[in-house]
């Protein structure tokens, strides 16, 4: 576990087993010459929205579209990516806001001095800052995610996990193995490591609760581990480390603001790796032939949930 005496030294990424290139296109860019895309495997460094737009030679795989190819079926997720359908949420937001003040990150904020949204001028300034990219924020929400933000700096650990000698926010590519499909990751932060050393990969995450319980349920229902075990996979395709620990730093979104860093078991890393595999074959069959089937094809025979049918079968047999 990293402690704050001894963090990795100056930034040795070039030192490693490959050389991590940074493409910069000759097309302007409104992002102080960052990339605007992918030509090879390697760490980026580019304005998320670049990032979450898909910037490689051929559609790419994210842990959010696998996780999301996993909770629905092929064709709804093919409609979903065809036309961008992308709810935004106040949870949404306020978890984005956070993470640029705790990161130093990503989006700007826009203050937005009102209580509510009802107001034609508080929906104007909204609506402006989302057009230009910004994440907008009533005024009570801006004062929490600061709180938030400075909770998390008292806390030894996680200030150390998402802070130190590395980048914030760094976006990896690179192509799988068996499918040959371009997969990429965004990182809430990339440590640098001597060569051989040990990595400590961390994910900033907002949470209603940061109880032991509370984290390992939503790291079932909401994919944590699969995400886990794609981030970890990123960092070993790219030769970055290979030795790795995954934490999930985990912090409420209610006054006081408690923080829980947990370390990500390997039993449920490899979960998630099975997953994430599972979703990148069914991926790839469906663009191979075309081909993408909704939730039944034909017909089926549905019944009650299985627990309801024990329950009948126990009333109706007495036993």
């Amino acid at each position: 576990m990293p402690h704050r005496a001894d963090r990795p030294g100056p930034a040795r990424l070039p030192h490693l087993r490959v050389v991590v290139t940074v493409t910069v296109t000759t097309e302007a860019s409104s992002d102080g010459g960052r990339p605007l895309s992918v030509t090879k495997p390697g760490v980026y460094d580019m304005a998320p929205e670049v990032y979450h737009a898909d910037p490689c030679p051929a559609e790419s795989l994210s842990s959010s579209l696998v996780r999301r190819l996993l909770a629905t079926c092929p064709e709804r997720f093919r409609y979903e990516l065809d036309t961008g359908m992308h709810k935004r949420t106040p949870e949404m937001d306020l978890g984005s806001a956070a993470h640029k003040l705790v990161l130093g990150s990503g989006p700007e904020l826009v203050k937005v001095e009102a209580d509510t949204y009802r107001t034609k001028k508080a929906q104007q300034k909204r609506d402006q800052a989302y057009a230009e990219g910004a994440i907008p924020l009533k005024s009570a929400d801006y004062d929490v995610v600061e709180a938030m933000a400075e909770k998390l700096r008292e806390h030894d650990l996680a200030s150390v996990l998402l802070g130190g000698a590395g980048k914030a926010e760094q976006a990896l590519f690179w192509k799988d193995g068996p499918s040959g499909v371009w997969r990429r990751a965004l990182l809430d932060f990339l440590p640098d490591v001597e060569p051989g050393s040990r990595m400590y990969l961390a994910d900033y995450k907002t949470a209603k609760s940061a109880s032991r319980e509370s984290i390992s349920k939503q790291m079932f229902e909401l994919g944590y581990h699969l995400q886990g075990a794609w981030y970890v996979d990123a960092v070993k395709a790219l030769g970055l480390a290979e030795d790795i620990r995954f934490y999930l730093v985990v912090q409420e979104k209610t006054a006081p603001y408690l923080v829980s860093v947990v370390e990500v078991k390997p039993l449920a890393l490899d979960a998630g790796r099975h997953e994430n595999r599972k979703a990148i074959d069914l991926y790839t069959k469906c663009r191979r032939e075309n081909h993408w089937p909704p939730y039944i094809e034909g017909l089926e025979q549905v019944g009650l949930p299985s627990w309801a049918e024990a329950r009948f079968l126990a009333e109706v047999t007495g036993s």
